[in-house]
C-alpha cells in the first residue's frame, strides 16, 4: 500500500495553508494566512474562492458539522466552524456566509471540534481553557483550565469525553462534573496534535519530540515511532480506523493502525500543518507551509485469498492474478474505488456509485447494482451473501446482487461498525451495540428480524465478535472477546432460553474461525491455540480438544489476518505477513462427522493416534448421541467412568430416556428434565433430581404431578439417616406428616414404572 500524491505546479494560496476539511469525497475547503477560503473540486479539477476573511483574522482550524445521513439534519451539516487568532470562532455556511461569530477565548482559538453526535462543540485556546458550546454557539461550560496553551482537542467515540493536550501531557476529561480526569505523560516535547478514532477507540498523538505514538483509551502506549528529523505537526485517523496519516516538514507518512509505516512521501511542501481524510477513506489532503494543498490517494491495497491476489493499482483499476497458472486480469471502473473484499470465491468492489460482484471463475461479467449511499465504510463476506455498511446502515445482498435484508436496532451507529464488531454467516448476523457494549444483537440473515426478544448480554464490555461459518443454523455459535481479553463461546439460537456462555480461554489478543469448518484459532498469552471442536465446552469440558504451539517466531503483538483451509496468516508488529499451517485432521474429522461416517472417523483416529483427535471424536459423538462411537473414543482415552456410563445409557429401553441421560452426561440437567417431562416420563424426571440431590425440585415435581411423593420422602429420609441428620426443610416436614412411607410399596411402584418402560420400548 502506498500514497499517490499530486501537487499543482503553482500554489493556489499566497501564504501558508493552516487547515483543510472535506465536505464530500470530491470537495475540499482550505484556509490560509492570505485570508482566503478556497473550494477545491476534484472531479472538475477547479478551485474557486468561497470567502475572504477580514485582514485581522487568521484561521487556525476548520471542522464541518458531522453528517448524519438523515434529512432532518442535512441543512445543519452544511455549516462548519472556523477558529481564528482573534479569539473567536465563526459558524460559516457552505455558501461562505458567516452565520455567527462568538468571542470564545483570550488570545487565539487553536482548535474547534464538533462532537460525533453533533450535539455539542469544543474549543481550545491559547489561554489554556477548553470550552463546550451548544450547536448554535451558546456557551455551556468551561471544561478545563490548564496552565499552558491547548494546541489540539478531540472527542471520544461516545461524545462524553474530550481529549486535551497540555504541554507534554494528555488529559481525558469527562463532561460529567464529578468524574476524575485521566492524565499521563505522553511525549518528551510539547504535544501539537491528537486524534481519537470512533471505530477502533485508539488515540494518536504527535509532538515536538519528533515522534508519533498510538495509545488505547486508558492511556497505555501501543506504539512509539523512531524520532523523525522534524516535529510531528499533524496526525489524522482514516474514518474506518485501519490507517492513519502523519505530517511533518516535507514529510507525509501512511501508517497501519498498529503503528508501522506503509509508505513515506517526501514532497516539497514545507510543514504539513493539518491533515484531513475524505469520508470514504481513500484520499488524504494536507495543508502545507508553502501555500500548497497536497492531495494523496491510497493505492496498491492488496488482498489475498487462496490462489488469488488482488491489487488496487490506481484510483479506478484493479489487477487480479491467479498464482497457480499466472493468469492475469485487469478490471477497470468508471468511478473511484472505495472498498474491496475477497473471499468465498467472490470479489466485491464498491465504488462511489456502484457495487461490482465478481466470481473468481469468471472475471468478465460482474453483477452490478447501484448504491443508494455513496460512501461504503465496510464490506463483510459470508458463504451465501455479503454485507455492505454505509451511512444508512447494514444491507445484506446475495452474490447475484439481490437485496435480502437490512438488520436494524434502536441506537445503531453504522459509522462505528468494523470487522471486529460485525459478523455475518450463512443464516445469522451479529452486531455489537455501541451504546451498551455488553450487548450483542443477533438477527436472522434472510429476514433481518431479531432472533430473540432481547439481545445477547455479556457480563463485561464486548470487544470482538465472530460467528462460526459452517453447520446447521440450530448449532450456530458466537465467539466473544471481552474487555478482559477473555474468549467465550455463546449459543445463538436459544428459543426463549437464556444463552449458554462458556469461557474458552484468557489473554486472547486475536482469534479467527476457519472458513470451511468450525475450528477456532487464537493467539493467547504468547501461545498459538487451535480448538478442534469448540462446541465440546457444552458436552464435556474435560475433553475439550485443542493444540498449543509456541509463537515466539511471530514477535511481539502478532494478529491473525485469516484462517483459510489449513493455513493461518499472521501479521507481525512490524507489518510482515507470516503463514503457519495447522493439522488437516480436525477438518477431515468435521467432514466425516458432518456426513455421519462414524466408522471412517474412528479409523482416522486410529491412524493418527492423537489424543486431541480422539477427544474431538468423543465429544462430537456424545453431542450427536452416537453412543457406540462415543464409547470407542472414550475407551481410547482411558475414560473408564464415561465408558461405563455410556454402557448404562445404551441399556436403557426408551429413546427419550437415553436422550435425557445423554443431556445429563453433557452437563445439562435442565434439558434432560425437559426431555423427560415432554415424553410424560414424570417418574424418571423425579428420580433424576433425587440422584442429583436436587430435593426441592424432586418434591415440587412429585406434588405437581401427584405421583411418587412418598418415593421422594423415603429417599430423602434415607439420605438424612446416612448422615445422621434431622429434617429441617419446612416443605418436607409438611408432607411427611400426611404421607406414609412404606419401602415395600415404593419398590413395587418403581418396578411397575420400569416394566411400563420396557413394555413401551
Amino acid at each position: 500500500m502506498r500514497l499517490k500524491t499530486s501537487l499543482p505546479k503553482e500554489p493556489k494560496h499566497s501564504e501558508l495553508v493552516s487547515c483543510v476539511a472535506w465536505t464530500t469525497s470530491e470537495e475540499l475547503y482550505s484556509c490560509s494566512d492570505d485570508h482566503q477560503i478556497l473550494r477545491w473540486n476534484l472531479l472538475s479539477d477547479e478551485t474557486s474562492s468561497l470567502a475572504k476573511l477580514p485582514n485581522d483574522i487568521y484561521a487556525t482550524d476548520i471542522h464541518f458539522f458531522p453528517g448524519t445521513g438523515g434529512k432532518a439534519k442535512q441543512s445543519q451539516s452544511d455549516v462548519f466552524v472556523l477558529t481564528s487568532t482573534d479569539g473567536k470562532f465563526h459558524l460559516i455556511s457552505k455558501s461562505g456566509r458567516v452565520e455567527k461569530s462568538v468571542d470564545a477565548h483570550r488570545g487565539a482559538v487553536l482548535s474547534g471540534r464538533w462532537s460525533y453526535d453533533g450535539t455539542a462543540m469544543a474549543t481550545a485556546g491559547e489561554d489554556g481553557q477548553v470550552k463546550i458550546w451548544s450547536r448554535s454557539g451558546m456557551l455551556r461550560s468551561t471544561l478545563a483550565s490548564t496552565g499552558s496553551a491547548v494546541y489540539s482537542i478531540c472527542w471520544s467515540p461516545d461524545s462524553d469525553q474530550v481529549l486535551i493536550t497540555n504541554g507534554k501531557q494528555l488529559i481525558i476529561k469527562s463532561l460529567q462534573a464529578n468524574a476524575k480526569p485521566l492524565q499521563w505523560k505522553a511525549h518528551d516535547g510539547v504535544i501539537l496534535k491528537v486524534d481519537w478514532n470512533p471505530v477502533n477507540n485508539l488515540i494518536l498523538s504527535g509532538g515536538e519530540d519528533c515522534k508519533y505514538r498510538v495509545w488505547d483509551s486508558y492511556g497505555r502506549q501501543l506504539y512509539s515511532c523512531h524520532p523523525h528529523d522534524y516535529p510531528i505537526v499533524s496526525v489524522a485517523w482514516a474514518p474506518d480506523g485501519e490507517l492513519f496519516a502523519v505530517g511533518s516538514f516535507n514529510t507525509l507518512r501512511l501508517c497501519d493502525k498498529s503503528g508501522w509505516s506503509y509508505a513515506l512521501e517526501k514532497p516539497n511542501t514545507g510543514s504539513i500543518f493539518h491533515i484531513a481524510w475524505s469520508g470514504d477513506g481513500t484520499q488524504v489532503a494536507g495543508a502545507c507551509g508553502n501555500g500548497h494543498v497536497i492531495f494523496s490517494h491510497v493505492i496498491e491495497r492488496r488482498l489475498e485469498w487462496k490462489n488469488f491476489e488482488v491489487v488496487v493499482t490506481s484510483i479506478k483499476s484493479i489487477n487480479v492474478r491467479n498464482v497457480t497458472n499466472d493468469a492475469k486480469e485487469k478490471l477497470e471502473f468508471r468511478d473511484r474505488i472505495i472498498k474491496t473484499a475477497l473471499s468465498y470465491d467472490h470479489l466485491v468492489v464498491a465504488t462511489a456509485s456502484q457495487c461490482y460482484v465478481y466470481s473468481t471463475k469468471n472475471w468478465n461479467t460482474p453483477m452490478i447494482f447501484d448504491l443508494k449511499e455513496g460512501t461504503v465504510t465496510l464490506i463483510v463476506l459470508a458463504e451465501k451473501h455479503f454485507g455492505i455498511v454505509d451511512a444508512a446502515g447494514l444491507h445484506l445482498y446475495t452474490y447475484e446482487g439481490r437485496l435480502i435484508s437490512s438488520p436494524k436496532f434502536a441506537g445503531m451507529r453504522p459509522d462505528t461498525l468494523s470487522s471486529l464488531t460485525l459478523s455475518i454467516c450463512a443464516d445469522t448476523v451479529a452486531i455489537r451495540d455501541k451504546t451498551d457494549e455488553k450487548l450483542v444483537h443477533l438477527f436472522e440473515a434472510n429476514t433481518g428480524k431479531p432472533l430473540e426478544s432481547k439481545p445477547l448480554s455479556h457480563k463485561l464490555e464486548v470487544m470482538e465478535v465472530a460467528l462460526d461459518q459452517q453447520g446447521p443454523a440450530a448449532d450456530r455459535h458466537l465467539a466473544i472477546v471481552d474487555k478482559n481479553r477473555d474468549l467465550y463461546l455463546a449459543t445463538v439460537r436459544n428459543f426463549g432460553k437464556p444463552a449458554k456462555i462458556v469461557k474458552l480461554g484468557n489473554m486472547v489478543t486475536s482469534f479467527a474461525w476457519n472458513d470451511t469448518t468450525n475450528v477456532l484459532v487464537a493467539l493467547q498469552d504468547g501461545k498459538f491455540t487451535m480448538w478442534y471442536y469448540p462446541n465440546a465446552v457444552y458436552v464435556d469440558k474435560d475433553q475439550l480438544p485443542f493444540h498449543v504451539k509456541d509463537v515466539s517466531d511471530f514477535g511481539k503483538n502478532p494478529t491473525i489476518v485469516d484462517f483459510i483451509g489449513t493455513r493461518v496468516t499472521i501479521r507481525r508488529a512490524d507489518g510482515a505477513l507470516i503463514g503457519t499451517t495447522v493439522s488437516p485432521y480436525p477438518a477431515m474429522m468435521h467432514e466425516l462427522v458432518g456426513s455421519k461416517r462414524w466408522e471412517d472417523a474412528v479409523r482416522l483416529c486410529r491412524f493418527v493416534k492423537d489424543n486431541a483427535l480422539w477427544s474431538c471424536l468423543a465429544t462430537m459423538a456424545a453431542y450427536d448421541k452416537e453412543l457406540g462411537t462415543a464409547e470407542i473414543a472414550y475407551a481410547a482415552l482411558d475414560a473408564v467412568d464415561k465408558v461405563q456410563y455410556i454402557q448404562h445409557i445404551k441399556e436403557l429401553p426408551l429413546k427419550d430416556v437415553r436422550n435425557a441421560e445423554m443431556a445429563l452426561f453433557c452437563g445439562n440437567p435442565q434439558d434432560a428434565e425437559g426431555i423427560l417431562l415432554q415424553a410424560s416420563l414424570t417418574f424418571r424426571a423425579i428420580l433424576m433430581n433425587i440422584e442429583l440431590y436436587n430435593w426441592d425440585r424432586a418434591l415440587e415435581l412429585a406434588v405437581k404431578y401427584k405421583t411418587h411423593v412418598d418415593t421422594v420422602l423415603a429417599y430423602r429420609q434415607q439420605f438424612l439417616d446416612s448422615f445422621e441428620k434431622k429434617e429441617t426443610n419446612k416443605r418436607f416436614l409438611q408432607y411427611s406428616q400426611g404421607v406414609d412411607v412404606n419401602w415395600e410399596s415404593i419398590q413395587a411402584k418403581i418396578e411397575m414404572e420400569y416394566q411400563k418402560e420396557r413394555g413401551g420400548k
